[in-house]
């Protein structure tokens, strides 16, 4: 039997989540397929109201820096946004255009079992100690591959934001709203009398 996972939801905290594609595969390798994750995480935020506080997906893992949304546990978040990456990636869907080339990349993808591993790592961020070490990692993560040389040279992150006040690919909110939000929660928290 598997050791089960605990999630620590509903304190407030922000988390510091790490999923992977199956079997550690590059199946986010493409700028394209890169692009379209980043899109599919906005309209998944849009959709269930969370704060993106930090990000970078990788060629075949993803760190995202989130509060929890306003209805539901990151646990759906992630679900949701798996499965939409899936399908848009996968072609699931998609009939083939007659006399239209696929491309080699889009076939190898439907070959593969999964998209994504099963679970994911969530990591409660509490302090702001934590909070700037866990954006560093992220924003380090592609020059620590070789990817890059610097962190500005790999627009699918949180980066620019912090580095130069710069909007990227996605928009990201504001750190001292996170910290508010945990603070009107610690408050609600305490004013609720107890059974």
């Amino acid at each position: 039997m598997r050791n089960p996972l605990r999630r620590h939801y509903g304190r407030g905290d922000l988390h510091f989540i790490t999923f992977s594609c199956y079997r550690r595969l590059p199946l986010l390798g493409t700028a394209r397929a890169r692009n379209r994750f980043v899109r599919i995480l906005e309209e998944v935020r849009l959709r269930h109201a969370f704060k993106l506080i930090g990000y970078v997906v990788m060629p075949e893992h993803v760190h995202l820096l989130l509060s929890e949304p306003e209805k539901g546990t990151p646990s759906k978040v992630l679900q949701v946004l798996k499965q939409k990456v899936s399908r848009a990636l996968r072609g699931r869907g998609k009939k083939d255009v007659p006399g239209q080339l696929s491309l080699p990349f889009s076939c190898a993808r439907k070959e593969v079992a999964a998209f994504w591993q099963r679970r994911f790592y969530d990591f409660n961020v509490w302090s702001a100690e934590k909070l700037r070490g866990k954006l560093e990692y992220m924003h380090a993560n592609p020059v620590k591959r070789k990817l890059v040389v610097h962190p500005k040279d790999w627009p699918w992150s949180s980066w620019s934001h912090y580095a130069k006040r710069e909007e990227g690919l996605i928009g990201i909110d504001s750190m001292e709203e996170a910290k508010d939000e945990k603070r009107q929660a610690e408050r609600k928290k305490s004013q609720t009398p107890h059974p």
